[in-house]
């Protein structure tokens, strides 16, 4: 099993950044595509970025591209989301996701563990 617990979430201005942390526990992610989802109240889940086990590969939904930037550090256990030019628009709770890497799945998974979520709030 592998456990996500994530971080960094919080209230920053229109156009500020903020840095989500997803820890990995249980098992070593050096083999797993990681991922980050969100979801807006009244929304479905939605993809936000994924990363390949090897971190040479990368995917962004299109509303972050430019923005946003997905990174891994397997010895720290440890995947990243750097947002910047933040919008009111992306506020949600922000999902980390893991699943072994199997390239049929990269990027939409299906995943199979997932972090409890970070609330970021985007102000205008």
């Amino acid at each position: 099993q592998v456990q996500l617990v994530e971080s960094g979430g919080g209230l920053v201005p229109a156009g500020g950044s903020l840095r989500l942390s997803c820890a990995a526990s249980g098992r070593t992610i050096s083999r797993y595509t990681m991922a980050w989802f969100r979801q807006a109240p009244g929304k479905e889940r939605d993809l936000v970025a994924a990363i390949s086990w090897s971190g040479f590969t990368t995917h962004y939904a299109d509303s972050v591209k430019g923005r946003f930037t997905i990174s891994r550090d397997n010895a720290k256990n440890t995947v990243y989301l750097q947002m910047n030019s933040l919008k009111p628009e992306d506020t949600a709770v922000y999902y980390c996701a893991a699943v072994e890497y199997d390239k049929r799945r990269f990027p939409l998974g299906p995943y199979n563990y997932w972090g409890q979520g970070t609330q970021v709030t985007v102000s205008s």
